[in-house]
């Protein structure tokens, strides 16, 4: 699997998640069994390029190569100087985001309400090529089907895409007024696989390495991209690349094996954010980790009132060890037959 020169490790990305696929997660993924992974939307707009939240987004300190920033915005040139301001910082692959469905960017004609406007999003593609190009950076695409189900569109954005230079597309089967409920449909995405010389991404509700086989079968897609299935389970592209590889279900992980790997996790995480700020913000990904684990929801109410990290780190091992005491290997999420308690 390419992008542009790029080679990559194997055809099972980390989707962009805003507030969820930050360095830290996205090299978690990575050395869990992802073959690439695209950093969290990063806004075009130049007066807010200098705040922490963007200067965050955009730390790849250590991160793998190659480096693969999102940007969004609805103005070309704007777009088009958002990309070089983050190659010149170190992104290998831009990748533009006409896929979010959250109001408070599509209020703003951004992220998918691009696609109710082709003309637009094509003069972004363009602009956004024209800079990319002659320094030798690929420049991908995310996509949703369309705006609607009456206005699906996404076939011919991405053959316009690709004729103005779009190295890959990625496609997401829902719609934008879909957001993220509802089932993702896989046949236009395999129409858009169909029509297109270059790499195409199915994208949505891929949540088993069962499920991850059946979307490739049916859409001919050339990778998959995992989004929400890898919160809590980053995992989940070891255990698809093995499932591909053998048709076989990998071994469960060694329940310490989790417990390190959530703690390596944590230490990354309160680097990059601090002390105050990281400590909020990692009870999302303990709660995840834990939410169908036995005893997790009342290890998770209570880790939720701890105030420090060496607090937080504690209690997660704790948590861990003692369920290791019953499961030496996770338990899958219909294992509820015993209750582990917080002790931090």
């Amino acid at each position: 699997m390419h992008i542009g020169a790029h080679a990559l490790a194997n055809n099972l990305f980390v989707a962009p998640m805003a507030g969820v696929t930050d360095r830290p997660f996205r090299q978690l993924c990575r050395r869990l069994g992802a073959g690439h992974a695209v950093s969290e939307m990063v806004t075009s707009r130049p007066e807010l390029r200098e705040s922490l939240k963007t200067s965050r987004r955009a730390n790849h300190d250590g991160e793998t190569a190659p480096i693969t920033v999102q940007i969004a915005g609805t103005d070309a040139a704007m777009m088009a100087e958002a990309a070089r301001y983050n190659i010149d910082r170190g992104a290998m692959i831009i990748d533009i985001n006409m896929g979010c469905p959250a109001k408070k960017v599509c209020n703003k004609w951004a992220g998918s309400a691009l696609m109710r406007d082709e003309p637009l999003a094509l003069q972004i593609v363009d602009a956004v090529v024209a800079v990319c190009a002659p320094r030798g950076v690929p420049v991908t695409l995310k996509m949703r089907t369309g705006w609607c189900d009456t206005e699906r569109n996404a076939l011919v954005l991405a053959r316009a895409a690709q004729d103005a230079g779009i190295a890959m597309v990625v496609v997401h089967g829902r719609t934008r007024e879909q957001g993220y409920k509802g089932l993702a449909e896989y046949d236009t995405v395999a129409a858009v696989k169909a029509a297109l010389r270059i790499p195409v991404v199915a994208n949505g509700d891929i949540d088993s390495p069962q499920k991850a086989l059946q979307v490739l079968r049916h859409t001919g897609c050339d990778a998959l991209m995992i989004g929400r299935a890898a919160q809590g389970r980053p995992w989940i592209f070891r255990e698809i690349a093995h499932f591909l590889a053998h048709g076989t279900a990998a071994p469960a992980p060694a329940t310490h094996e989790v417990r390190q790997w959530l703690i390596e996790h944590l230490h990354d995480h309160y680097t990059l954010y601090g002390e105050g700020v990281g400590v909020r913000t990692a009870r999302k990904h303990i709660g995840w980790a834990v939410r169908a684990l036995p005893g997790g929801e009342a290890f998770r109410a209570a880790m939720n009132t701890l105030q420090d990290s060496d607090a937080q780190v504690r209690a997660v091992a704790t948590f861990f060890e003692a369920l290791a005491e019953v499961h030496p290997c996770l338990p899958q999420p219909a294992a509820n037959d015993a209750l582990v308690q917080l002790s931090a």
